[in-house]
């Protein structure tokens, strides 16, 4: 009987808790439908909406961390998202453009650019690809681009809830004072760096805006990922620029085959200082895992590995 009256017990307990999770997802679903529903094509943009949109936004990012959006096949739950979506924010500058999947996914979605998705990089000055009229996409990797993207994020959130405008100028402004003390401090301290080690060695040449900004010359083994990678003549064009400065150090992105910069390290006999953040946030948890967090990564590990 004892048995008996703990089984019934029990059952009594775990339908109890079952109505409880019925009702706290429920709840869950209700404060998400209250919700302005964004879609960003990758793990920046969607951190940075985060930033702004705070508890009045829920965020979707179509490509995951760790991935390189240059070439991406959108899932099934992506379309669905897109479809959904009030709101869709893009990078723009050529990064969307492998395969036409970004296009192609609007299309399916039924989305009007400038009326349901937005270029993040509408006011960014582009830097063009060597030798192309393609522009280079990676303008995140300078803070004062970052926050052009910002400013562009908090325009079309305010634009498409007024309601709101007052908290997304406010989280906005917080965030865009944060970063600038990032920028500013940066550029104070690579000031110290030798002339002649101001070389920034990296796997793709994804930091053009990033050696503008904080005056280096940007070096790299191939340009863009979507071109061939460590070819001979891209090995044999880095290798003598490598050997004709004096650079401590040589970097590697954490979203590209490290085999390339390791033969690179191999036949100059200059070590791989660091891993960096370009075209993805890191996971949860792990250095990296923001916006904010990127850039001071990479800031303060460039700086350490060309002050050697």
């Amino acid at each position: 009987m004892k048995y008996k009256g703990f089984v019934i017990a029990s059952i009594l307990a775990v339908l109890f808790l079952a109505g409880c999770g019925t009702k706290s997802s429920e709840k869950a679903t209700a404060d998400d439908q209250e919700k302005v529903a964004v879609v960003a094509t990758n793990s920046i943009i969607a951190d940075m909406v985060k930033e702004v949109g705070k508890d009045q936004v829920s965020v979707h990012s179509i490509v995951p961390e760790g991935t390189d959006p240059h070439e991406y096949e959108p899932l099934p739950e992506d379309i669905k998202q897109a479809s959904n979506a009030q709101i869709i924010f893009y990078n723009g500058l050529n990064l969307e453009t492998g395969n036409g999947w970004f296009e192609k996914l609007m299309t399916t979605a039924k989305k009007k650019e400038d009326q349901d998705y937005f270029a993040v990089s509408k006011d960014v000055e582009a830097i063009h690809l060597t030798n192309s009229d393609q522009e280079d996409p990676h303008a995140w990797l300078d803070i004062a681009n970052g926050i052009l993207y910002v400013k562009q994020i908090q325009a079309v959130l305010s634009e498409k809830d007024p309601d709101n405008q007052t908290s997304y100028q406010k989280n906005a402004d917080a965030y865009i004072e944060k970063l600038t003390e990032l920028d500013q401090t940066a550029k104070a301290e690579f000031k110290d760096i030798p002339a002649e080690k101001k070389l920034l060695v990296t796997s793709e040449g994804a930091f053009k805006y990033f050696s503008k900004a904080y005056d280096l010359t940007a070096a790299y083994i191939w340009e863009i990922n979507t071109e061939s990678q460590g070819t001979p003549e891209q090995m044999k064009q880095i290798v003598e620029t490598v050997r004709a400065s004096k650079v401590p150090s040589l970097f590697v992105e954490t979203s590209v085959d490290k085999r390339s910069m390791e033969r690179l390290s191999k036949e100059v006999n200059i070590p791989i200082d660091s891993e960096l953040y370009t075209d993805s946030l890191a996971k949860k948890g792990d250095s990296g895992d923001s916006y904010y967090k990127m850039m001071k990564w990479n800031l303060e590990k460039i700086h350490a590995g060309l002050t050697k």
